[in-house]
């Protein structure tokens, strides 16, 4: 008799069992892109425009193409002749593929050469020669949207300025009535700036096109294989090669963070190249492209205000947002999504009325409004509401967690309806916040601090209490390109009771292949050593939207659960048809169904895998055979985790160097499936937390050149720059969602920079400094407590 293992050893959730991905990646064996190798392959490099804005005169393959090895330099002329020249974003924009006329941003591609080597297609794209006539560049959206700025997309016919959309959601009038009559009214103005998400792995792709069978395999670092082989499709059905035709292959990805989510121009020019040529053409950024060229998160300008009484009460909020989303919207459609969901900037706090608008425009920057580990613009509008929180507190002169205390929805108030049109699911944001106040010691800290500012030492305490809003998501609200969020599972069980499961998603390191099997284990009682998960493979996983926005739980998480469930289902059939009982006089242990009152009775049960081999050899006549089943999820609600954040920092008097002395971070994601992977996403998600908040910071000049585009100057905290972490979570389900889990990845980026930033404002309070934009470094620190003409004299006098 097949034995069933007990629920420990099926590691069903809530169990910290090693990640099944990680041996092959310790052992050297991941396989990414760049590590395909097929016979005949050519090699793709791209010729970059070194201006952010200029007419293309001419352009000269003369000497390139007497380059040894080089094959073909490929112009927009050339993409134009078969109508491949311009391509749609995820986000209902256009975008050139190569340009015939006219560059828009430092960086873009002009040209690609084709070679038989990687060196060769280097040296064959150092030798092409381009002839600009340079133009003045608009780098800034607010002279962008001035009455005598050049219109920059003259593409979009009628286009007369360059305002992309605007976007408004709230009670305009009931809040503006508000703010007149309030005690207290405190206003800030802030800058987000424009960042990468500078993963390990840069962006490429290995195109294969079959002319015999009309065929095209891609292979690409993609996080969304399903939908960008509809993009594809879209860009080239008009050639005859259509969706039924296309395979994407997405396999190891070394990080994506939402920058591998779009389809850039290289991946369009390749599978041109193998169209016209008919050999597979890879091609991969070098790190300089990654850092020059891809789409990049943030870059917008807020003011945010907020109204209320003198003893604490919040009364209502307004923010006013400009998005600067570079040559071409890649971002999230307005009339979808909520822009970047500004809509969640009422966080944690209750209060009747809100009101949020965004304007987003064009300038001459790659490609933006990208998500960066954040679900799309969660980031930005947590750091805008938690910024001006510390603000009012200090107007009043309370402590924030006082003032936190003061207005958080309380836990007998979920589900909560928000001002502005969000149905929170759960949380105890109370208990959160308490339980990381006595982490740290809270009271114990003020009293340090009041001691260390008698001697002039710069010591701050912030804190960041959030509401993240994940799992995009509900097909009333949330689509790409027409088509609905919905995520998906297939699981196929085998005769001997091992299954394989396959999914819509595509991991980028979060542990996939480990949770979902966990998920199946805890539905099914089949061991998730047992569970092989299938993810990037069109052709044989079924269609779903991808992983960013901290979807995967929420929606293919969720999906797997069913699924599983629909099969548990089945095996209660078989189940009661092989113990010749009825349905209902059975019980389900995990592992096993059995008849009722007779759970030690060994031949009054069924297991799992007696079951699954009954299936295939003995089940119910009228029963179709086999045992598997696949679940579309399309969620009724997103999931809404939270956190509280507290940061103690030390900044040296003379340096100004910022020291994160402590940071503890409670999280409250509902149900935890894998504790261990939990913890290593808020430990990773810290760290990309402080980049932003200390760090990270695209530059650009005013003619458009980007000033820091290596790694030699844009900063990306390593593990010496890195605090020790102190985690802990709280645990209140989502009611809605299958297995109670809310999603994790995503909320230690959203609640880490306003937590450092307000530790950092705080320390320098005594000097009148209230709000320092992010980056905050020591010459940030320096000119702020210069301005203030505190450094007159030694701080520390």
């Amino acid at each position: 008799m097949i034995q069933c293992k007990t629920s420990k050893e099926i590691s069903g959730m809530g169990h910290s069992m090693k990640r099944k991905e990680d041996d092959r990646f310790v052992h050297g064996k991941g396989h990414y892109v760049d590590d395909v190798k097929l016979p005949g392959t050519l090699y793709m490099d791209i010729v970059r425009s070194p201006y952010a804005y200029a007419k293309i005169k001419n352009i000269d393959t003369t000497e390139a193409m007497k380059v040894p090895g080089v094959l073909a330099v490929v112009t927009g002329r050339d993409l134009e002749k078969y109508n491949l020249h311009w391509m749609p974003t995820l986000m209902s924009d256009t975008q050139m593929v190569l340009p015939t006329d006219t560059v828009m941003y430092q960086a873009q591609e002009v040209a690609a050469v084709i070679a038989t080597t990687k060196y060769g297609a280097r040296d064959g794209r150092e030798a092409v020669r381009v002839e600009y006539e340079p133009m003045k560049a608009v780098v800034d959206p607010y002279k962008a949207l001035e009455p005598d700025a050049p219109v920059l997309r003259t593409d979009k016919e009628g286009k007369k300025d360059n305002h992309i959309w605007h976007w408004e959601v709230g009670q305009k009038e009931e809040t503006e009535k508000i703010f007149n009559e309030a005690e207290v009214v405190v206003k800030e103005q802030m800058h987000i700036p424009r960042i990468h998400v500078s993963s390990i792995e840069t962006c490429g792709c290995v195109a294969d096109y079959d002319k015999i069978n009309n065929h095209l395999t891609m292979y690409m670092t993609t996080q969304a294989p399903h939908a960008i082989r509809t993009v594809i499709a879209l860009v080239a059905g008009h050639v005859g090669l259509t969706e039924e035709k296309i395979r994407v292959i997405s396999p190891d990805i070394g990080g994506g963070f939402g920058g591998k989510v779009p389809v850039y121009p290289g991946y369009v020019i390749a599978i041109a190249a193998s169209f016209l040529i008919g050999k597979p053409v890879k091609w991969i950024e070098d790190r300089s492209e990654n850092l020059q060229a891809d789409s990049f998160a943030r870059d917008y300008h807020i003011t945010a205000e907020m109204a209320g009484t003198k003893d604490g009460k919040i009364l209502a909020t307004r923010m006013k947002v400009l998005a600067d989303h570079g040559y071409t919207d890649a971002s999230a459609n307005p009339s979808k999504f909520p822009t970047g969901m500004f809509s969640i900037g009422t966080g944690s706090y209750d209060y009747p009325h809100a009101f949020m608008e965004a304007d987003a425009v064009y300038t001459n920057k790659p490609p933006g409004g990208v998500a960066y580990r954040c679900s799309f613009r969660v980031t930005e509008a947590v750091h805008a509401i938690e910024r001006i929180t510390d603000r009012y507190a200090l107007e009043i002169g309370k402590d924030p967690a006082a003032v936190r205390f003061q207005n958080f929805i309380q836990k007998d108030q979920f589900p909560y309806h928000s001002p502005t049109g969000w149905e929170y699911d759960s949380g105890d944001y109370v208990q959160g916040l308490e339980k990381a106040m006595k982490a740290v010691d809270y009271d114990g800290l003020r009293k340090e601090q009041a001691e260390k500012r008698k001697k002039g030492e710069l010591m701050g305490i912030g804190l960041s209490t959030f509401t993240e809003i994940v799992g995009a998501g509900p097909s009333k609200d949330f689509d790409i390109l027409g088509i609905k969020m919905f995520d998906s599972a297939e699981i196929r069980v085998h005769p001997t009771g091992k299954a394989i499961a396959r999914f819509g998603t595509k991991s980028q390191g979060q542990g996939h292949e480990t949770t979902y099997a966990q998920i199946i284990a805890e539905e099914l009682g089949i061991p998730a050593s047992n569970i092989q998960v299938e993810e990037g493979d069109t052709d044989t996983a079924p269609y779903g939207l991808g992983t960013y926005a901290s979807r995967s739980t929420p929606t293919a998480g969720a999906a797997a659960a069913i699924a599983a469930r629909k099969l548990r289902d089945k095996a209660r059939k078989i189940a009661a048809y092989l113990l010749e009982v009825s349905e209902d006089d059975l019980e389900w242990e995990t592992g096993k169904f059995y008849v009722k009152g007779m759970k030690d009775v060994p031949e009054k049960s069924k297991t799992i895998q007696e079951i699954v081999f009954a299936a295939y050899t003995n089940h119910p006549q009228g029963m179709e055979a086999g045992f598997e089943a696949t679940h579309y999820y399309d969620p009724p609600n997103l999931t809404f985790p939270s956190g509280a954040y507290i940061c103690v920092v030390d900044i040296d008097p003379e340096t100004f160097e910022i020291k994160v002395r402590r940071f503890v971070a409670i999280d409250d994601a509902g149900n935890i499936i894998n504790p261990m992977v939990a913890q290593g996403q808020v430990h990773g998600g810290l760290t990309q937390g402080l980049a932003p908040a200390m760090y990270e910071e695209l530059i650009y000049d005013e003619d458009g050149n980007i000033l820091n585009g290596t790694f030699m100057d844009y900063l990306v905290p390593t593990a010496v720059e890195s605090p020790s972490w102190e985690t802990g979570h709280t645990v209140t389900p989502s009611p809605h969602h299958p297995i109670g889990a809310k999603g994790i990845g995503e909320s230690p980026t959203v609640g880490a920079p306003p937590a450092i930033a307000n530790a950092i404002v705080d320390a320098l309070k005594p000097y009148g400094i209230t709000h320092l934009d992010i980056p905050i470094t020591p010459y940030k620190i320096f000119k702020a407590l210069k301005e203030k003409g505190v450094l007159d004299k030694k701080i520390s006098e």
